[in-house]
């Protein structure tokens, strides 16, 4: 599953009253902020990140900054423009989106909106996301719950959720199986090798394989039709 979603950048910059460093360039005091864009282009908190990581100008005393709490506020002093690397980190393995900023101080204030993708979210993601605006998979699962008057399938997916929890050991790594052979390309799965965890969301996955599943709970008596 691949999410897109709209960042804004904001920065504001003023004049302040400290000696120039450099003659004709006065000392300035700037800001940057991070938000995400709802579907109404709506600020939001940037919830979607853990922290954010800008990495100033070498000649800054501490060029690597670090924020953990949205809108990931930093503020610096200095009299020259630059462009700066900054780092945005999820709670995903490897989950690190970068983007440049050019900082400058031709406005007191302006924005930068740039597109970030996410690649298969984890659920708690997901989740987050969607505060934003719809996912991919969410048209898919409105049918697979038989909304918009589309006629139901012959099984339903909140059982099978249901009967999943229930299986055994040797049962699951069945179903496991079931997944990897027959999964499609919208199919959203996480296997985390070294912590022994696996997790599927069921409504990615294509209508045979979830009849599959569902004849195999009735089979096994964890779920009545």
């Amino acid at each position: 599953m691949i999410v897109e979603r709209k960042i804004k950048v904001v920065t504001e910059q003023h004049n302040i009253d400290k000696p120039a460093v450099n003659e004709g360039f006065p000392m300035k005091e700037w800001t940057v902020e991070i938000y995400i864009l709802d579907q109404d282009g709506k600020e939001k908190p940037a919830r979607c990140f853990t922290k954010a990581v800008y990495h100033l100008h070498p000649s800054f005393a501490n060029p690597t900054q670090t924020f953990m709490e949205p809108p990931f506020r930093c503020t610096n002093e200095g009299w020259g423009e630059f462009e700066m690397i900054i780092d945005l980190f999820t709670t995903e393995k490897g989950g690190k989106q970068t983007i440049l900023h050019d900082l400058n101080f031709q406005a007191p204030q302006y924005e930068v909106v740039h597109t970030v993708t996410f690649k298969n979210p984890s659920q708690a993601l997901q989740a987050i996301l969607r505060e934003t605006g719809p996912l991919p998979s969410d048209e898919e699962r409105k049918l697979k719950k038989g909304a918009d008057g589309k006629k139901k399938k012959s099984w339903d997916v909140d059982k099978i959720a249901d009967g999943l929890v229930k299986l055994g050991e040797d049962d699951l790594l069945h179903v496991i199986q079931l997944v990897h052979d027959h999964k499609d390309d919208n199919t959203y799965i996480q296997n985390n090798v070294e912590q022994g965890e696996f997790s599927v969301d069921l409504y990615t996955l294509p209508d045979p394989l979830l009849k599959m599943l569902w004849d195999f709970l009735i089979k096994q008596g964890v779920i009545s039709a």
